[in-house]
């Protein structure tokens, strides 16, 4: 039995992560069609927006007004990749960089190799905000 001196939250998973975008069009065009993200049902909030699935893991994108703020990022996201950003795991990030080019995404950083020998490389989305995209590092042969 936990007691107040031990006692805490356990959590299990991400459920979502919301992001602020001008256009729900632009926006659903970047997660749906380039990253091939599924889009799910949204409850009727009476406010505009959209949600995609990631896996096990949400996005949820909200047009910007006065509630929910503006949209993008307040900073130069082209330049710092150590700043608030989204990874999104893949298989193969070298492949989804030349993917990316192919449709004239711009790459601001990578692909390059983690010391542990994962791949990342670093996108915008339509509004600005920074998205990592990454493959594990390769399983070593035993």
């Amino acid at each position: 039995m936990a007691t107040e001196t031990n006692a805490r939250i356990s959590v299990d998973a991400i459920d979502h992560v919301t992001l602020v975008v001008a256009d729900l069009d632009r926006s659903r065009a970047f997660f749906a069609d380039l990253l091939g993200m599924k889009e799910v049902p949204r409850p009727d909030f009476g406010f505009p927006g959209l949600w995609f699935e990631a896996g096990t893991t949400q996005i949820h994108l909200n047009v910007a007004s006065e509630e929910a703020g503006t949209a993008g990022l307040t900073y130069d996201a082209t330049s710092v990749t150590r700043a608030l950003h989204i990874a999104f795991s893949v298989a193969d990030a070298d492949a989804a960089a030349k993917f990316l080019l192919s449709r004239g995404v711009e790459i601001i950083a990578g692909p390059r190799k983690r010391p542990d020998g994962a791949v990342q490389l670093y996108i915008l989305d339509p509004d600005g905000h920074q998205i990592e995209i990454t493959s594990p590092p390769p399983v070593s042969a035993a």
